[in-house]
């Protein structure tokens, strides 16, 4: 049953199908603690022999009758003010707050004060009877009354969970508010439904031990009537109690079973003003914090690349910074002409060209196994076998470098990029300074890559690899022949060269 009427002043912070519930059960909880004191008053406790026992019990049940239409209605007239905000308050949430975490109580204190009036009344009408008499239905009564008032105040706190949950969800219980912890509560219920009407036993036992004059059939009797009831309203009450604090217990071990399935967008209804309301709001806290920790490491690993993100993550001595000597394949491409681009086209239009662009080479350079160490303007380079080992690392390069040729010649045809592959030992690791680093490779596989994506762009196709870059690979070395050697600019020596073999990209160019 939802409840999200909004609070106005002078109307119930409930809406009317809970009013209607709440009134229904709390009348007929009152109703059935009523029989059950009559049936007991006049039919199970001892008492001395009176000369019109009969029309004192249809005094009783006329008084009883009577009193039950007229403080009904009463009570729930006091009810629903009980749960009303008031007309003029400056604080309407705070107000709201107040009257729903407070409604269990005052409505119980109200229905006790009811009780109360009902142990007078009935005190005064068996007085003139019997003293004795007036003794045991007035403590009858108290103690009816008593147990009556713990389970109101555990079906009414159950019924306002929705609307408690509505008022704690922005401002979870407070320590210093906690002054009806759970072992007050668990302690106090089980004195109001069990040790309470065990006293009543031990009453009855006490003034058939006094006046000696019960039978031990009837002092049987009434010992397994009290037993049973007390029985019975001790398990009501305990039933009560167990699920109020085992509610939000279960709710929490269902969102925490979640969170462990990587569900992060659990929340925790806090409808408990304990410490376990405490522990529902810090639920909330901690998957509030993992869903941030997750957004930062998602992004972190959009930046830098989630296989190094994970990396970092799995360090427990935290980053140095440094490198080592690693065997990796490196891929380098360039635009060309990007810089005329920019210069004739609106700056919209040259960026989302350059992100479809990089789109292609991040879908190439993820599928073969690598990862983008950066973007350098027109210019991206894809770094395989660091920081995580690869099998065939080169391979995983040069297959990378065909996909990507193949692609942008089909899906961006109005493009030219130059395509360079080179493998070998570099220097990995985190670069700069401990306020500001990357994780970057540095050494000669980067450096030819470069420079054969210069060369690159002369070449139909647009893709060349280094020649030891292919004789590393595996399989893959298969699709690639053998080209002129080039001297590469900075270099003295002649760099040897493949090219793809039979690609669709060289007769596009």
């Amino acid at each position: 049953m939802t409840d999200q009427r909004p609070a106005q002043p002078g109307r119930p912070v409930v809406g009317l199908p809970v009013r209607a519930l709440l009134a229904f059960v709390v009348v007929a909880a009152n109703v059935g603690g009523a029989a059950v004191v009559l049936v007991i008053s006049a039919f199970v406790l001892p008492r001395e022999e009176l000369l019109d026992a009969a029309g004192i019990r249809l005094v009783n049940l006329v008084v009883l009758g009577a009193y039950l239409l007229l403080t009904v209605p009463i009570g729930i007239w006091f009810g629903r003010r009980k749960l009303t905000l008031p007309r003029r308050t400056t604080d309407l949430a705070r107000a709201e707050r107040r009257l729903v975490l407070r409604g269990p109580a005052r409505i119980t204190w109200m229905i006790a004060f009811l009780w109360l009036l009902a142990a007078v009344l009935f005190c005064l009408v068996n007085l003139r009877y019997s003293g004795r008499l007036a003794f045991s239905v007035t403590a009858t009564v108290a103690i009816g009354g008593i147990t009556t008032c713990a389970l109101c105040y555990l079906l009414v706190e159950r019924m306002l969970r929705r609307a408690a949950a509505r008022v704690l969800s922005g401002r979870p219980p407070e320590r210093r508010r906690l002054v009806t912890g759970v072992m007050l509560r668990s302690v106090g219920f089980w004195a109001l439904g069990t040790a309470v009407p065990l006293c009543g036993v031990m009453l009855a036992g006490l003034l058939a031990l006094v006046y000696g004059d019960s039978s031990p059939t009837q002092l049987a009797v009434t010992m397994l009537v009290l037993g049973g009831t007390a029985i019975g309203t001790g398990l009501l009450t305990a039933v009560g109690a167990a699920r109020a604090i085992a509610d939000p217990v279960l709710t929490v071990r269902r969102a925490l079973a979640r969170v462990q399935d990587g569900d992060l967008d659990v929340r925790v209804p806090v409808y408990d003003n304990t410490e376990l309301g405490q522990l529902q709001a810090g639920t909330n806290g901690m998957v509030e914090g993992l869903r941030e920790r997750e957004r930062i490491r998602d992004l972190f690993g959009r930046h830098v690349g989630r296989d190094v993100a994970e990396a970092a993550a799995a360090r427990g001595d935290g980053i140095r910074l440094g490198g080592e000597l690693r065997p990796v394949a490196v891929l380098f491409v360039d635009l060309v002409g990007s810089t005329t681009m920019a210069a004739r086209r609106p700056p919209e239009e040259v960026v989302a060209l350059l992100n479809r662009f990089f789109g292609v080479v991040v879908e190439c350079v993820e599928q073969a196994g690598g990862w983008i160490n950066k973007f350098e303007g027109d210019a991206a380079l894809a770094v395989f076998g660091a920081p995580m080992d690869l099998d065939d690392a080169p391979g995983a390069a040069l297959s990378a470098a065909r996909c990507l040729g193949r692609r942008l010649a089909a899906e961006m045809p109005e493009i030219e990029a130059g395509i360079g592959v080179s493998a070998g030992d570099a220097v990995a690791g985190n670069i700069g300074d401990p306020r500001r680093y990357e994780y970057t490779v540095i050494g000669d596989p980067v450096n030819e890559a470069a420079r054969l994506t210069e060369l690159a762009k002369s070449v139909p196709g647009g893709v060349v690899a280094a020649a030891r870059a292919v004789d590393a690979a595996g399989r893959e070395a298969r699709h690639w022949r053998a080209g002129r050697e080039v001297v590469l600019r900075g270099r003295d020596t002649p760099t040897p060269v493949h090219t793809p073999i039979g690609e669709p990209a060289a007769a596009a160019r």
